[in-house]
């Protein structure tokens, strides 16, 4: 079945101080503020390569949508947005299968050209933007200026050099995943690649199930999680449902040719990432031995930067998670390289978990009663 999204578009974020967000994702991550539309809406643009994170603020009292979701959530995504080729047939098979579409097609144009949009509601309080460009040369979005000001320290930092947007992760409460998973299918025609239940990924202490969908080209993939119960303290997937207060999206993965580098250059702007538990490493290279995958990196230094390694007979990937953006312990990024390999580091999960048990466990979140955050 050829799916009907095209690639993410942009990510949107609705957050309290838009300009104080986006410039910490330059200054941390690496980005260069790219377009900005005034204080009509408080959006500030910044991209880096292929990634485009849009940041959005209210700017007075009154707006309620957004105030509410500040209020519930903290800052968040709010919409993944989605590049289409025919936005008509799109909203037309999402419609019939029984999305519900919050914004009809509409077009928007400026001296730059014309694009379609139309926007449907998907898991918690997260929507997709339809977007199909008909005509539009500018660099964003009608609408949308250059940059007001780029901070000169950002010429001075090293850069990660992060070149698209891998996948994106939505977390679920439990026994929700396989109606959104479903729903993606019948709504946007995307296509279930993998999954894992509890079996497979669990702790002492927490476990979760995982389905990934994708369209046909793997240029779009989205991770669909939802929590276990676990034998002993709450899942990582729990306490994200409680402080989030809903479902969201759990984290980014940012896709790089040189993970060793990105995060050297992460790490001197300030970025803090999980520390892989102790044993890893050694039950990696014992496992290395008795594989026919060469790593080419240096295991030494991946291990220096706590990166961990996925593979299976064709290739491997290299990967790491940062600790929470937010002041809440809701999302965070992934930094990923994959050599020939189109896995989702299953084989790490074991060892996610136990480094975000560990920030738990500081946090003082990995044993509570979660029926206290029901609202």
């Amino acid at each position: 079945i050829k799916t009907l999204i095209k690639n993410f578009h942009h990510i949107k974020f609705w957050v309290g101080n838009a300009k104080q967000a986006a410039e910490a994702y330059c200054v941390h991550f690496g980005f260069q503020p790219f377009a900005y539309r005034g204080l009509e809406t408080g959006s500030r643009d910044v991209v880096s390569h292929a990634i485009i994170f849009v940041f959005e603020s209210p700017l007075k009292y009154g707006n309620k949508e957004m105030d509410h979701h500040l209020t519930l959530h903290g800052d968040g995504v709010k919409d993944i947005a989605l590049q289409v080729d025919n936005i008509e047939k799109t909203v037309q098979t999402a419609e019939s299968n029984g999305a519900n579409i919050l914004e009809h097609i509409h077009e928007i144009n400026d001296q730059h050209g014309q694009i379609r949009i139309a926007s449907i509601k998907t898991y918690g309080d997260v929507i997709h933007t339809l977007i199909e460009n008909v005509s539009f040369k500018g660099s964003f979005m009608p609408g949308f200026c250059s940059p007001l000001f780029t901070n000169p320290l950002l010429s001075v930092l090293p850069q990660p050099q992060l070149n698209f947007i891998d996948h994106v992760v939505g977390n679920q409460p439990e026994t929700e995943m396989e109606k959104v998973v479903s729903w993606y299918e019948r709504t946007l025609n995307l296509q279930r690649f993998w999954s894992i239940d509890d079996t497979v990924c669990h702790t002492e202490y927490s476990s979760l199930r995982s389905n990934l969908i994708t369209n046909s080209d793997h240029s779009v993939q989205m991770a669909i999680c939802e929590p276990a119960k676990g034998l002993r303290g709450v899942s990582q997937i729990q306490e994200f449902i409680d402080f989030y207060g809903s479902a969201g999206v759990q984290h980014i993965a940012l896709h790089t040719d040189n993970i060793v580098f990105a995060v050297s250059a992460l790490k001197q702007r300030g970025v803090q990432f999980l520390e892989a538990p102790a044993t890893y490493y050694e039950n990696l290279k014992a496992r290395l031995q008795h594989s026919t995958i060469r790593i080419k990196e240096d295991l030494n230094m991946l291990q220096q930067l706590n990166i961990l390694i996925d593979y299976d007979d064709n290739g491997y990937l290299l990967q790491i998670f940062t600790k929470p953006v937010q002041d809440r312990p809701t999302l965070f990024l992934e930094i990923i390289q994959r050599h020939n390999h189109k896995g989702f580091g299953v084989g790490n999960f074991k060892a996610l978990f136990e480094a975000l048990e560990m920030e738990q466990k500081r946090r003082g979140t990995l044993y509570y009663n979660s029926s206290e955050f029901k609202n």
